[in-house]
């Protein structure tokens, strides 16, 4: 049976670990041909060379850093060079600083958070853009996030980051639709690396954080996430372009509540 990715070359930043490890092994098992980025050059590499081994596809890990436009660029590059093209990109690293209080959020951070989030899906995206051009079209996808549609405390600076990423992805799908090329969204809810570590960390965290998810369960990277992605990247979604899909276990519906246990500590923090 035809695999649904096979011949198409693909970049997943970020997609060593977490929610990014499991698009990566979806995409895979789908025979796309993989370069893997993230901050952690021997992650990306060692997910790579498990990605080749298990499934018999062509992947490479590398060392990037979304918030440099040199590595950002360099890594499209590296992705044409390895495999000869480019016609999927998926944007999915990202960064949550601290958390503190909106008034507590510096500049730094908002900036770093930015510069991961939409400036490097900005570069990402542009420097795609001729490639996927010469493949006669291709699929970019990028990650919003619950949070930043219910304003989740502790996070001012990863939702507004987010809220741009939307602008960037609306704005490329009304533009660039004329080259054939689509540009989606997901919102996924999953045990990407921050939700298992708070899974294994803190006591009663899973069962409270899926109490009033309709679905009963955290979505699994590989499983839930991963095959949504597939989808947004291969033929079956040749007619959808612009949209942004929660990919949550109807989480999105009644929202979460996500003030912060501790909230009078950290008022009493800035008094």
């Amino acid at each position: 049976m035809s695999r649904l990715l096979a011949g198409k070359i693909a970049i997943v930043t970020g997609g060593a670990k977490g929610l990014g490890y499991g698009i990566s092994r979806a995409m895979a098992k789908e025979g796309a041909s993989l370069l893997i980025t993230g901050r952690d050059g021997a992650a990306t590499e060692k997910v790579a060379s498990e990605i080749r081994d298990e499934f018999g596809t062509q992947a490479v890990g590398m060392s990037a850093d979304m918030g440099v436009k040199e590595q950002v660029e360099a890594m499209v590059q590296r992705a044409v060079d390895e495999f000869g093209g480019l016609d999927i990109l998926v944007n999915n690293a990202s960064l949550l600083s601290d958390n503190v209080l909106l008034e507590h959020k510096t500049d730094e951070m908002l900036k770093r958070t930015l510069d991961i989030g939409v400036w490097g899906c900005w570069w990402g995206m542009r420097a795609a853009l001729p490639h996927m051009k010469k493949r006669g079209g291709g699929s970019i996808i990028n990650f919003h996030s619950i949070d930043a549609q219910t304003g989740a405390w502790l996070h001012s600076d990863y939702n507004i980051n987010k809220m741009g990423i939307m602008g960037l992805t609306r704005s490329a799908a009304v533009e660039w639709g004329r080259f054939n090329i689509r540009c989606n969204a997901i919102a996924p809810t999953g045990l990407g690396q921050v939700f298992a570590q708070l899974v294994e960390t803190v006591p009663g965290f899973l069962e409270q954080a899926t109490a009033n998810n309709p679905l009963k369960r955290a979505g699994d990277p590989e499983k839930d996430i991963g095959p949504v992605i597939v989808f947004l990247a291969s033929e079956m979604s040749a007619f959808v372009t612009g949209e942004m899909i929660n990919v949550d276990g109807g989480q999105n519906l009644p929202g979460y509540v996500s003030i912060p246990h501790n909230l009078d500590e950290l008022e009493k923090a800035s008094s």
